[in-house]
């Protein structure tokens, strides 16, 4: 079926992002279920290049960018880490170009601060070769290795043996990023729908032309006649909503940051991150100043005990149950239990996490920080144990409307942010070759 009908244009004050209204128009072309900074970039970029068609995001929580699109380091990052000819590489040094292009064009605030990568011993000084060499193969702008003397030049406090200077990593708020994409789509003619969880995918035997019944939790629903769901933290669980394999599974893992004092922010001019350690999955300690003026240190990563659990205290003991029973992780906590355990530890003690910091800037001390915010990091995993490091799309089994007309993004690996736009054209692409539309 083709998607390319010819539609009423709608003013701007008719497309308010709303929850659900019985009265107005139920049915849509596409439903994008997420309102996170994927789905939303994905759901303008399509609308931007097919206008007659109608879209609709539905976002399960009071605003888009709710979850991880709101709580995040906010770096811009240029793809450094990536494999050489990934296509994480490629999507995140797009959209690094697109990222500041957008921004300028819409006057969104952002700080060019660059990234210091630091290498503290010899055995990081030869990783930090490696690292470079990737990052001249992924065509990282202007990056270069810098000595003990340049790196006191870029940040004053810090210290080295060497380090990979990239000058175009920088900072913005992702959440106010994500808004701007939601404000582009409403313009463009498309609706929002908050406080619209999803509970249920079903066919409409009655509608043809709209054949999937999206229904909420409260009872609500909309028709479409096909689904994209970027979602998240719960996207396993809606792939399995219409018989999708429950792996990859989704385990959270929460990443709290320290503050560091604001009497002590003028110590760290851009972000200074560590040489990653191969043996270990996550990058681990770094400094993030902020657009607000404040500095972030750390994150670091711990099994959070529900899907969307920012503090220890919030538990979901289904959610838990069914984290902690899974085979993937299981092999993945038995694998690293060492490390699992320090991450413990440095949740409960500062001076742990401090320890770290003092690796880069000596200066800092445990009455220099305080407890600051917590984000989760969606981690899909296979059934062993291994971190889903690419995209992930997927389709129910079978011929019926819900396999076929419905199209998962199961994982959309970091830096989602950075890449959001580029990862935005990706999809649509895949939905145009999916789907059939405008052909």
């Amino acid at each position: 079926m083709l998607l390319s009908r010819k539609i009423v244009p709608r003013t701007l004050a008719g497309i308010a992002s709303r929850a659900y209204s019985a009265d107005c128009n139920r049915n849509y072309d596409i439903v994008v279920v997420g309102g996170g900074i994927v789905g939303t970039a994905s759901a303008r970029e399509i609308l931007l290049r097919h206008p007659a068609l109608r879209i609709a995001i539905v976002e399960k929580e009071p605003k888009l960018a709710f979850h991880q699109s709101g709580h995040n380091s906010g770096v811009i990052h240029a793809g450094i880490y990536y494999k050489p000819g990934s296509l994480k590489a490629k999507l995140c040094v797009e959209g690094l170009h697109l990222s500041y292009k957008y921004l300028d064009e819409k006057s969104i605030p952002y700080k060019k601060v660059g990234k210091l990568i630091v290498a503290t011993n010899p055995v990081e000084v030869e990783r930090l070769n490696d690292l470079y060499q990737r990052s001249l193969a992924n065509n990282v702008p202007d990056v270069q290795v810098v000595d003990q003397a340049k790196i006191k030049e870029i940040e004053p406090y810090c210290q080295g043996l060497k380090a990979i200077w990239s000058p175009h990593t920088g900072i913005v708020d992702w959440g106010l990023v994500t808004q701007y994409y939601g404000r582009d789509f409403k313009a463009a003619g498309g609706d929002v729908y908050i406080n619209f969880k999803v509970a249920k995918f079903s066919e409409a035997p009655d509608n043809l032309d709209y054949p999937i019944v999206v229904r909420s939790e409260k009872g609500d629903e909309i028709r479409a006649r096909h689904i994209l769901t970027c979602g998240g933290l719960q996207s396993d669980k809606i792939a399995e909503m219409t018989g999708c394999s429950a792996v990859p599974k989704i385990v959270p893992f929460r990443g709290e940051y320290l503050l560091l004092n604001p009497d002590k922010c003028h110590m760290v001019r851009g972000n200074i991150y560590p040489v990653p350690d191969p043996r270990f999955p996550f990058l681990g300690v770094h400094f993030t100043p902020r657009m607000d003026g404040s500095v972030w240190l750390g994150p670091n990563a711990v099994l959070a005990f529900r899907r969307e659990g920012y503090k220890w205290s919030d538990i979901n003991v289904p959610e838990l149950i069914d984290a902690l029973r899974f085979p993937g992780f299981i092999k993945m906590a038995s694998k690293f239990v060492g490390a699992g355990m320090m991450e413990i530890a440095r949740s409960a003690l500062i001076p742990l996490q401090v320890r770290e910091l003092q690796k880069f800037i000596p200066d800092i001390h445990e009455y220099d920080v305080a407890r600051g915010p917590a984000g989760v990091r969606a981690q899909a995993l296979d059934n062993d144990g291994n971190l889903v490091d690419d995209f992930v799309f997927d389709h129910g089994t079978g011929e019926s409307v819900l396999s076929k007309n419905i199209l998962h993004c199961r994982n959309a690996p970091s830096p989602g942010a950075t890449s959001s736009l580029s990862i935005a054209k990706m999809i649509a692409d895949k939905i145009e070759h999916e789907f059939h539309i405008g052909k």
